[in-house]
């Protein structure tokens, strides 16, 4: 793995980091004019931590973040080591609980991966699994929306989507695909034992091959006006139907 630093931007994303392992941070830079309650908690819990801290204005901060959205706050940091592969992923959840996976087909746009990273956190999610060909990689906006998740949950993209459906089935992993027109509803589904679940893009869907895969299929109960949820409120809803289950 590449030992290039590399840069997380807003209070999220660098706060996770100071939280979870400080000793990676090489610099934190932050904007001085920006004296609110938030920069001064940020500023105190950076020093506690021990981390070097640099003044720079808002036009340093946008060329280092690539983004005008870093909230006064950016951070030089070294990559954190990452498991390899599923395989070695699963071998270490494996016997010391059920494993849960969220897989996203088709998933191209960056905030939604950013924010389905973030549920996948919140829920204790073990992996996010998506096609290298109909996937949007990690990037400095995914990192942004996903609040420090992207750092926390490992994300997968796989060369052949069905392939891997398949190789978590021999694992005895449960694949449960969501659709609008399946007849049973999450909340008839069984989420307790190893479950994979399938979400497709908003409007479109899984992929017919990536359906085909699945064990069954199940539909989110819409009791509004509105046809379908955003993919990353859709994740959230069944992760955490599945948390509730095995809590």
């Amino acid at each position: 793995m590449s030992s290039t630093p590399k840069v997380l931007f807003g209070f999220h994303a660098v706060g996770v980091r100071l939280k979870t392992a400080p000793q990676s941070i090489i610099e934190i830079y932050y904007e001085p004019t920006r004296r609110d309650a938030r920069m001064r908690q940020f500023l105190e819990r950076a020093n506690e931590a021990g981390a070097r801290l640099i003044e720079a204005d808002g036009l340093r901060l946008s060329k280092l973040a690539g983004s005008h959205g870093h909230q006064g706050v950016a951070a030089r940091v070294t990559p954190m080591p990452q498991i390899h592969s599923l395989d070695e992923l699963l071998e270490q959840v494996e016997g010391v609980e059920s494993p849960l996976l969220l897989v996203l087909d088709g998933v191209t746009d960056p905030h939604n991966l950013g924010a389905c990273l973030r549920v996948a956190d919140g829920a204790g999610a073990h992996a996010v699994i998506a096609p290298k060909d109909h996937a949007v990689g990690i990037n400095a906006t995914v990192a942004k929306v996903a609040s420090g998740a992207a750092e926390t949950v490992p994300y997968f993209m796989v060369t052949n989507l069905a392939r891997t459906l398949n190789e978590l089935k021999e694992r005895n992993i449960w694949i449960l695909g969501t659709s609008d027109d399946a007849p049973k509803t999450l909340y008839q589904a069984d989420l307790k034992g190893p479950t994979a679940l399938v979400l497709g893009a908003e409007g479109d869907g899984m992929r017919q091959l990536t359906r085909k895969t699945c064990d069954e299929l199940i539909s989110i109960p819409m009791s509004g006006a509105v046809e379908s949820l955003n993919v990353s409120v859709a994740s959230g809803v069944c992760l955490y139907e599945a948390r509730r289950q095995r809590s």
